[in-house]
């Protein structure tokens, strides 16, 4: 028979035990809100710094290579870094810089201004005259439409006729999908080794003047006229060195220079290096982690190419690059891709995309030579992790800040690459 005592005992535990299970449960509710705040709180002062950054480089103009607007950049950079408590370095190259003086189409007596191709051949002050019409036809001038990237169809079959010569010169519309004020230009593979006759690229807002003037037979006049001057340009270096120098260092390296205002499509990597620096800095890495951001991506990587010279073991050397590379930023058309070297770099990754929720358009096939930056550390075998995306203003003076921008996914982005660099740094293993 149970005691009076016994009963009392059992009632106050009935009674307290599920107060004591409440209470647990609401400091663990406490506790997850509070983590939930400060993460929320986390992300957004590195979304306010983000802003901050492509703010900044998109407000500075146009970031052709070797131009005052790239160098001034250049010490924007420097600077920035150094706001980090990191020492920032340049290193310096001359270069001849092209200099457009007269490119024109001139049609019945209008004339179209356009931009160079800047690894193609150009006329004298003069230009030349004579029919129009399709590209692959017999007119002098041939005219395609094309989107701004390499591996379209339409620039693939401009490069072909550029190799066989057939016309005097070659108009490029932009192609209609992008904006029709400004034009939509191609990088210049070949600028240290210029071929094919002259390239003049055009806005779409004159396609249907051009079109007219094929179809009736009008003849015109082209002129490319351009010289080539002394400038120098720049890459923007620094190094956060690690307690363990035996161990093989990370490389994270972002371009800098581009056609445009590049808001979109330069401004997210740029923002990416800086946070990752800020993270390493303050994380106490293993591993030295260097850091490039680089000028001449819109020539051939030039500024790359001088960077890989002047570190010839590193590509091997690295224990991986970090390739922050063009329009993971973007509003319109962004399709992000992800770029690896080996299976080993897709796991590394992989948590971190989880954790931020995120998920490629695309992903390169591992074994196939990647786009970008990235493609320079494929051909000297190294390892890496690269991102980019499309970007429905590639290469147009469209993408501006903000409305170029897509901040939110953006932050996610470089949150997920940022914890990859930090773990990286800080564990042997990864």
């Amino acid at each position: 028979m149970i005691s009076k005592r016994q009963f009392v005992q059992g009632t106050l535990l009935a009674t307290l035990l599920p107060l004591k299970f409440q209470l647990l449960a609401e400091e663990g509710s406490m506790q997850s809100s509070v983590q939930s705040s400060l993460q929320s709180s986390l992300q957004s002062a590195m979304q306010s710094r983000i802003a901050e950054i492509i703010s900044e480089y998109a407000a500075q103009g146009i970031h052709r290579t070797g131009t005052d607007v790239d160098n001034q950049s250049a010490d924007w950079l420097m600077r920035r870094i150094e706001m980090l408590d990191v020492a920032a370095t340049d290193t310096a190259f001359e270069f001849e810089r092209l200099q457009p003086i007269t490119t024109e189409l001139s049609l019945a007596g209008s004339a179209i201004a356009g931009v160079p191709l800047y690894d193609c051949r150009y006329t004298d002050a003069n230009g030349i005259a004579g029919s129009i019409g399709e590209l692959g036809s017999h007119a002098d001038i041939g005219v395609i439409m094309a989107l701004p990237f390499d591996s379209a169809p339409n620039v693939r079959r401009l490069h072909a006729a550029r190799k066989e010569g057939r016309h005097k010169a070659i108009v490029v519309v932009t192609d209609s999908r992008l904006p029709e004020e400004g034009v939509a230009l191609l990088n210049a593979e070949d600028f240290t080794s210029p071929f094919g006759p002259p390239v003049l690229q055009v806005a779409n807002k004159h396609w249907a003047d051009i079109q007219a003037a094929m179809k009736s037979g009008t003849q015109a006049s082209f002129v490319l006229h351009c010289e080539y001057v002394k400038a120098t340009a720049r890459n923007v270096e620094a190094k956060i060195e690690g307690s363990n120098p035996e161990l093989a260092p990370i490389v994270v390296m972002t371009p800098r220079s581009g056609w445009w205002v590049n808001a979109s499509e330069r401004g997210g990597g740029i923002a990416c290096f800086l946070e990752i620096m800020r993270a390493v800095k303050s994380s106490l890495p293993k591993r030295d982690v260097i850091f490039t951001a680089n000028t001449g991506h819109e020539l051939g990587h030039t500024g790359l190419d001088l960077f890989l010279h002047d570190n010839p073991t590193l590509i091997k050397d690295a224990h991986i690059w970090m390739h922050l590379g063009a329009n993971f930023a973007a509003k319109l058309g962004a399709q992000v891709r992800l770029q690896y070297s080996d299976d080993k770099a897709v796991a590394s990754l992989d948590p971190w995309l989880k954790q931020n929720g995120l998920a490629p358009a695309a992903v390169t096939p591992i074994g196939q030579r990647p786009l970008g930056e990235a493609r320079n550390v494929y051909d000297g075998q190294g390892r890496f992790v690269s991102i980019l995306g499309g970007n429905g203003l590639f290469h147009h003076p469209a993408d501006r800040w903000p409305d170029a921008v897509d901040l939110e996914v953006t932050g996610k982005w470089v949150n997920a690459f940022t914890q990859l660099a930090v773990a990286a740094a800080g564990n042997t293993n990864l």
